[in-house]
């Protein structure tokens, strides 16, 4: 019987294959890109409010301290969102004609809460409590950034489950001391070019760490903090 293929279609059928493989690689690894990427992750993006409120100004500028407005971030799963009332105890003698501050005096006037629109948004199915990670010593700026240097509010962090347990697998990289949750001007400690140990300007009852990775560590065994990275410690 005569030869239908000739030799050469041997070779084109083994590079189809090859081609084939990475195709398919490519394609899964180009969603994998997608899925980590601010357009899936809102990671960075801006979102509109109906006030365009400024933590820069408020925060950096004016002083104002994060638990004037969050004022259930130590002791509840929520940060929580500041009544209308706590905004007009300023805004009730200042820029009292603005009209970017009109929706807050229609708020004030009608009883009826400004819907601000959630940036940092994780799904029904993942639960955060705010009160213990700042218990265990995880500072604001950890997971929101500088948001005290943000004119309109944007989401730091991917909030991705493979972020999350980076934390959780490795606390001591990220805990501070409990009296710097809300201190965006700390700094870790860091080596030193002669070896000392740099002291930061808290009392931590240890001994002064020479560096994050010392600090973390004490800070771990010191608020007893576990590496909780099983489903159901998110996942309820």
């Amino acid at each position: 019987m005569a030869q239908i293929f000739s030799r050469g279609a041997n070779a084109l059928s083994k590079m189809s294959i090859v081609a084939g493989g990475l195709l398919v690689a490519f394609v899964i690894l180009g969603i994998m890109q997608v899925d980590r990427s601010p357009y899936q992750t809102s990671q960075g993006v801006i979102i509109e409010q109906p006030v365009p409120f400024s933590h820069d100004h408020h925060t950096a500028v004016l002083g104002i301290h994060c638990i004037y407005c969050h004022n259930s971030v130590e002791e509840s799963a929520s940060a929580g969102l500041p009544p209308t009332q706590t905004c007009m105890n300023c805004h009730s003698q200042i820029w009292v004609d603005s009209p970017m501050l009109e929706p807050v005096r229609e708020s004030f006037r009608t009883k009826e809460s400004i819907q601000w629109a959630r940036v940092h948004d994780l799904p029904d199915f993942a639960y955060f409590n705010h009160s213990i990670h700042i218990k265990k010593g995880v500072g604001c700026e950890t997971c929101h950034g500088p948001i005290n240097e943000m004119p309109l509010i944007r989401q730091f962090a991917p909030l991705q489950m493979q972020w999350c347990l980076d934390c959780h697998r490795n606390p001591e990289k990220f805990v501070r001391p409990r009296e710097a949750v809300f201190d965006f001007e700390y700094e870790p400690p860091r080596n030193r070019a002669d070896g000392e140990a740099l002291v930061t300007k808290y009392d931590l009852g240890i001994d002064p760490p020479a560096n994050q990775r010392e600090l973390g560590l004490a800070l771990v065994e010191k608020y007893e903090i576990n590496s909780k990275d099983t489903c159901s410690t998110c996942h309820r």
